[in-house]
């Protein structure tokens, strides 16, 4: 049996190197130009994309390279550079949303997959099938898709891939063909420049033509937040969608997202995925890891059930992402160090966060001492010090001295704690 592949953001190297560490099969990511996240300000540049690509290759892990925006007659010529640069580079695929870009793509690089952006909005088996007549070998499905359907375009187009959504923020527009920032800040969402209007509040107002009174229309004091998607989560389906066959990628929004994000939710589908291949059933809680996360809310949003079926795909109270854990820190290649990302004072407790399959041998020393309590492996502090010696009162994210550990912790470890929150209804 063909396992399903686990696609993780990478939307610069830490956040690379942390999805390949946390179990991911495939990466995506992408050199600015052409990218529809290419505002992040994080994303790569041609010489370190080619180093991450190289990183991630002697991993065995594949690359696929964002080349999804809708370009203008007059960048043309630079998506053609662009083509070839990517070529040169060796990615394992790229990702393109019009037909043209996927022409050109196969011309230059014939060796070089192609697969379809969901902004392509391929909804049906003669899309699918158009798509790989034109030299397509992977389709990324239209969110609007529901597993049934995917079920019946398999059966019909056998010989496409077949990717799918499966955790990450939601567009409120048809797959992603929104205007809405463009009208607003004149910022392109096709263009890769999203300025998340959808997430902002508006105040509405309701006209009376034969009078011209105008009445506001208020649900909170802010306004409404009419247009604000919950953020889609699928972990609770996966059986489902696994033993449907359909589907041979499970994808994971969020290149802008934090490290943290990536890694805790790469590593909670990896294990779900890996139980349900062992066992044929999912039997651990993963949902309890992914509420680590800050999140707007979550739904499983329309693979399962029709949009119109729909009524609870929304947070109409905040836009703001919530969580109840905080990272405290993320630990350095040497693996005796780690790198302050809240506050960490000595006798602060935190629970440890290792990357998959990462080992933990409890110990204690002067700084402190690593253990396992109710399940859970965890490091109290007695000392803050860091790795040229010097003892401080506490550390803040502010301070770019590796801080020394009790024992040796896997690279890219995350230190984190609980926080108090407010999560306004979410």
């Amino acid at each position: 049996m063909k396992k399903v592949e686990l696609l993780a953001p990478a939307g610069d190297f830490e956040k690379l190197k942390i999805a390949i560490e946390y179990g991911a099969d495939a990466v995506y990511a992408g050199v600015s130009h052409f990218s529809l996240r290419c505002h992040s300000g994080k994303e790569f540049d041609y010489e370190t994309f080619k180093e991450a690509v190289e990183y991630a290759h002697k991993r065995g892990v594949r690359v696929y390279a964002t080349v999804n925006s809708f370009p203008f007659e007059n960048q043309l010529p630079l998506v053609e550079s662009h083509i070839k640069k990517l070529k040169e580079i060796g990615v394992d695929a790229m990702i393109v949303s019009t037909i043209g870009v996927l022409r050109k793509a196969r011309e230059i690089a014939p060796e070089i997959d192609i697969h379809i952006s969901t902004q392509a909005n391929a909804l049906n088996s003669w899309d699918y099938a158009a798509f790989r007549d034109l030299g397509a070998k992977r389709i990324i499905a239209a969110r609007e898709s529901s597993l049934s359907d995917l079920v019946k375009i398999k059966e019909k187009v056998p010989d496409i891939e077949i990717e799918i959504f499966v955790h990450g923020a939601m567009c409120f527009a048809y797959s992603g063909r929104c205007l809405l920032s463009a009208v607003q800040f004149g910022r392109n969402p096709n263009k890769g420049s999203c300025a998340n209007d959808c997430r902002y509040p508006y105040v509405l107002y309701a006209e009376n033509p034969e009078t011209g009174k105008l009445f506001r229309l208020e649900e909170y004091s802010d306004g409404t937040y009419i247009m604000n998607a919950k953020d889609l989560c699928l972990i609770n389906h996966l059986e489902e969608i696994l033993s449907s066959g359909a589907v041979d990628s499970l994808k994971i929004e969020g290149r802008t997202k934090a490290p943290y994000y990536v890694g805790v939710i790469t590593k909670a589908y990896r294990e779900a995925i890996d139980e349900w291949y062992s066992k044929g059933r999912i039997e651990r809680d993963y949902m309890s890891e992914i509420l680590t996360t800050k999140n707007r809310g979550l739904t499983d949003a329309y693979l399962v059930k029709r949009p119109y079926e729909r009524d609870d795909t929304q947070n109409l109270k905040t836009s703001l992402t919530y969580g109840e854990w905080q990272v405290c820190g993320i630990v350095n290649e040497d693996e005796e160090s780690f790198m302050c990302k809240y506050k960490i004072f000595p006798g602060d407790e935190v629970e440890i966060v290792t990357p998959k399959d990462g080992k933990i041998s409890a110990c204690e020393s002067e700084i402190g001492k690593i253990y396992k309590e109710d399940g859970k492996w965890k490091l109290k502090f007695y000392k803050i010090v860091t790795k040229n010696g010097k003892e401080l009162n506490g550390v803040h994210s502010g301070n770019l001295n590796p801080i020394k550990l009790p024992g040796r912790l896997p690279y890219l470890t995350f230190l984190r704690k609980k926080v108090k929150f407010s999560p306004n209804g979410i």
